[in-house]
């Protein structure tokens, strides 16, 4: 006879599962109880909503499905923001809550909430769990769906009941899961895919406009040799870069409200454009009908409810991005470039609209993320929270590799990096491991160094500074006459807060320091934070207004002395 505790920890092995981040409570203690023998890692953090950050974190680091734990009630609540986020960015967690007994269920017990009704907006599948025999089927199935098709977080809720009731081995429930009407499309049809390439050979001005699919997909090999084929440039979305090195002479950098001018004019100027793995969301297109107004529309994406949502497509083909595009490339007749006018003049907006990097003296944003990503050399793993310092470092670090870059994209969660970047290490441990950070966003999981200091985790904490709420500020300064109202933060000791948890830090004040300090902490052999005293009103630009044309930018570049280009 085996408890239910005991065949979730099996499931979760038979699953791959090396790693838990999690916190106990009442209704969880069967499955601590299990793992205080089991061969599983167990990541003690010190808030629900950093356990899911964590596994998400880790999801995108490796590619592997995240898993967290949290017990019944308020612990189950406090991961919807994390489910929404991964829900939000495509990632594959899997969400293991406690519940009150079977026969409590609905009675409002104490510590009960009905989690899966609460999160069934925002999961792609969710589970509970009414007997013990159907907990390694549920899971086995739960894994599944969060890793396959388009990615996202599967929530399974285990009543206490579940959990200590003791079925027999030959009762458990080992069948292969049947989940009729949950069939990914992988292949693109060959026709729509012969289409597309004759589409790519007769434009004049085409370009690739590459998403978080490319890389959840592990298509960005493709992705680079399909532009290479046909000297197509390519933009990416915030949650692809990474997709296309930084460097490569065909990639314009990232599109949309804070993309750079030069891939925003392409967008706007294309008659084709190839979209892959993006879902066209607001912060990318900006006012619709502007949007690429002149082009024909690709859309490749493995989840056909994308397709045509926001804007109409021209040539759908659903598929996996990784073998659409290795379909395109085997199935091209000619290939060449056939449209050097067009990249003559990308070149030319990419020469004449740099991104602004001002050298006057004063402690920037950009020379920080700028002088970090000439340390590491493009490698390491950047994590962001989100804000002004999220920009910043997806507008100035230089990416060479896929799933080197791990943001909250969609939903934009302050909280999200501090944890994400825990669990990123413990998917990458060999690699340098950096969070950049606002002052605001630090402080949602400010908590979680204490879980830095109980494991050592090297992670290095950058916060860039400016005691306000950074992009909230820049938008009260730029259309609400200058009116802070309740964006202001009082300064905050946040190396004397790391020391008290047994981390070292410093806080840097001038722009002469900045080197040195960022050598300092990745050299050293454990987690590291630095306090980056920033301009306070430093912007992120450019800047395309709510509602606006992504071509109609505000803070463009214009040159000026002590600038670099």
């Amino acid at each position: 006879m085996k408890s239910g505790a005991a065949i979730l920890i099996e499931s979760l092995k038979d699953e791959g599962v090396e790693i838990i981040f999690g916190y106990p409570g009442g209704s969880v203690l069967p499955i601590y109880d299990e793992l205080y023998h089991a061969n599983l890692k167990h990541i003690l953090v010190r808030h629900e909503q950093a356990a899911i950050h964590a596994a998400d974190g880790y999801a995108r680091a490796s590619g592997k499905v995240g898993v967290c734990l949290a017990t019944s009630g308020p612990g189950a609540c406090n991961l919807i923001s994390g489910l929404a986020t991964s829900n939000m960015d495509s990632t594959p967690v899997v969400a293991l809550t406690g519940q009150v007994p079977t026969g409590l269920l609905g009675n409002d017990a104490f510590q009960e909430s009905d989690i899966t009704g609460i999160t069934m907006p925002i999961t792609k599948h969710n589970y509970l769990v009414k007997n013990a025999k159907d907990i390694k089927i549920t899971v086995r199935s739960a894994f599944y769906i969060a890793g396959t098709g388009r990615n996202g977080p599967v929530l399974v809720d285990l009543p206490k009941d579940v959990l200590t009731g003791r079925v027999a081995d030959s009762e458990i429930d080992r069948s292969e899961p049947e989940l009729r009407g949950y069939k990914p499309t992988l292949k693109g049809h060959p026709r729509q895919i012969k289409k597309a390439l004759n589409a790519i050979c007769e434009a004049k001005q085409p370009l690739i406009y590459a998403g978080g699919g490319v890389i959840t997909a592990g298509a960005s090999e493709e992705l680079v040799k399909l532009a290479e084929l046909f000297c197509l440039p390519v933009t990416t979305t915030l949650m692809g870069l990474g997709a296309i090195p930084t460097n490569h002479p065909l990639n314009l950098g990232m599109l949309g409200m804070h993309g750079t001018e030069y891939a925003n004019y392409a967008v706007s100027g294309c008659d084709l454009l190839i979209a892959v793995g993006a879902r066209f969301d607001d912060r990318v297109t900006g006012k619709l009908s502007h949007f690429a107004s002149h082009a024909k529309i690709i859309h490749i994406d493995i989840d056909p409810a994308e397709i045509g949502k926001n804007v109409p497509v021209d040539i759908p083909i659903v598929g996996d991005a990784k073998s659409v595009l290795t379909d395109m490339i085997g199935m091209a007749e000619k290939t060449g470039c056939f449209c050097e006018p067009w990249l003559d003049q990308v070149k030319a907006w990419r020469k004449n609209h740099p991104l602004r990097q001002i050298t006057d003296g004063k402690l920037h944003p950009q020379h920080i993320i700028r002088k970090l990503s000439e340390i590491l050399d493009g490698g390491g793993i950047i994590v962001s929270e989100v804000g002004q310092n999220q920009m910043w470092a997806a507008q100035h670090y230089s990416f060479k590799n896929p799933r080197q870059w791990i943001s909250s994209g969609g939903l934009g969660t302050m909280g999200f990096g501090f944890p994400a970047a825990i669990g990123a290490w413990f998917a990458k441990p060999e690699e340098t491991i950096v969070v950049i950070a606002g002052d605001g966003s630090f402080q949602m999981n400010i908590q979680e160094l204490a879980t830095v200091a109980q494991y050592n985790i090297p992670v290095k904490i950058i916060i860039l500074n400016n005691m306000y709420l950074g992009m909230v500020r820049q938008w009260q300064e730029l259309f609400y006459e200058k009116r802070y109202s309740y964006t202001e933060m009082p300064s905050v000791n946040f190396v004397g807060i790391a020391k008290a948890y047994g981390i070292e830090g410093m806080q840097i004040d001038s722009v002469e320091n900045v080197e040195e300090a960022l050598r300092t902490a990745i050299n050293y052999d454990g987690p590291y934070l630095l306090d980056f005293r920033i301009e306070r009103e430093e912007n992120v630009f450019p800047m395309v207004p709510a509602g606006a044309a992504i071509s109609d930018m505000i803070g463009k570049h214009i040159p000026n002395e002590g600038e670099e280009q």
